[in-house]
């Protein structure tokens, strides 16, 4: 059975087929947002890249030296999540809608790309938080990105058509209690490939998941849109964007919370009072960090009956996905 007909989105296409960075793709989903008001989808491939999380530290999460000698490019999006590596066999998908929901979002997407796997004859599904499987293996793991002000969001994330094994697992360093927390040794041992369950040519699997997807709906960008988000492609490429780093903090706590992701909490105090507090992992944003919780925090005592009080207003839930007012505390404390 196909993609009911009420979830078919506008597929968009770029004016030529220049091959392009991978930031210029980032850009172009965020430029789609804020100017457009329907579901859009895309896809796009780039040379080998690693792509991390908005809130990941580049140095913990990818060995550069291989990197650098590899001609692996390396980049930060601006959605939560973890690190990924993308190359010409790796299809990147793009999904924008209008939402303010992590869970029904990452459900609604999720749900159509396994539907649309199925279709091929794979035993596809989707896990409750970003993640299409087939028999039980990864083959395309998702990050959501929340737009302020204009009620849009981004889902965007791999498809695995075929996998350099050995460059994905030498270029990103996930930590060991992340590995551990999934029962597994290592990156490879999680993930499969659509190669290995159909014989399907990477081009006819990118029309399959067109046409499944968004059926005869089109959108073809002209050259002046092409030149504005190359514009706003610009600011990605920044490396005090890229390698940014995190304060230095007297005191940092690192936690794995269950259906909200990795934490290190890097917190600055002076005497009892937390001078700043900022957050590194792989957990997914709703809403901007700093304005809506950690700023929050700024001269509180540092015990969990103050950092209650401070919160007593705010939902964490509303913040980062998952994660409640108990478990925040229980990362910093």
């Amino acid at each position: 059975m196909g993609i009911d007909s009420n979830t078919i989105m506008i597929y968009v296409s770029l004016p030529d087929n220049t091959p392009r960075p991978l930031p210029f793709y980032l850009a172009m989903e965020e430029w789609l947002a804020r100017n457009s008001r329907d579901d859009l989808f895309f896809m796009w491939q780039v040379d080998p890249t690693v792509i991390c999380g908005r809130n990941q530290i580049v140095d913990l999460e990818v060995d550069l030296d291989y990197c650098r000698k590899n001609n692996i490019n390396v980049c930060r999006r601006k959605s939560g999540g973890g690190c990924v590596f993308a190359d010409r066999n790796n299809i990147m998908f793009s999904f924008i809608t209008s939402s303010s929901s992590v869970t029904t979002t990452f459900a609604a997407y999720t749900g159509m790309v396994a539907a649309m796997l199925r279709d091929l004859g794979m035993n596809a599904s989707s896990t409750s938080r970003n993640d299409v499987l087939i028999d039980g293996l990864k083959v395309s793991g998702n990050a959501f990105y929340h737009l302020p002000g204009c009620g849009r969001c981004i889902v965007h994330g791999t498809m695995l058509y075929d996998a350099d094994i050995t460059a994905m697992c030498r270029a990103i360093t996930p930590s060991r209690a992340k590995l551990e927390s999934k029962g597994v040794a290592s990156v490879a041992s999680r993930i499969t490939t659509i190669r290995s369950h159909s014989a399907i040519s990477l081009e006819n699997f990118k029309s399959h998941t067109r046409s499944q997807l968004c059926g005869d709906r089109h959108l073809v960008l002209s050259a002046a849109d092409v030149a504005d988000i190359e514009l706003l492609a610009g600011k990605l490429t920044d490396d005090a964007w890229v390698f940014r780093k995190t304060s230095d903090a007297a005191v940092r706590r690192h936690s794995l919370v269950a259906g909200a992701g990795e934490f290190t909490a890097h917190i600055d105090t002076d005497g009892s009072l937390i001078r700043s507090i900022n957050l590194s992992g792989d957990f997914f944003l709703i809403a901007e960090l700093d304005t809506a919780l950690l700023d929050k925090l700024r001269g509180v005592e540092y015990t969990r009956t103050a950092i209650a009080d401070a919160l007593s207003d705010t939902d964490v839930r509303a913040v980062i996905a998952g994660l409640d007012n108990e478990k925040f505390i229980n990362i910093l404390i």
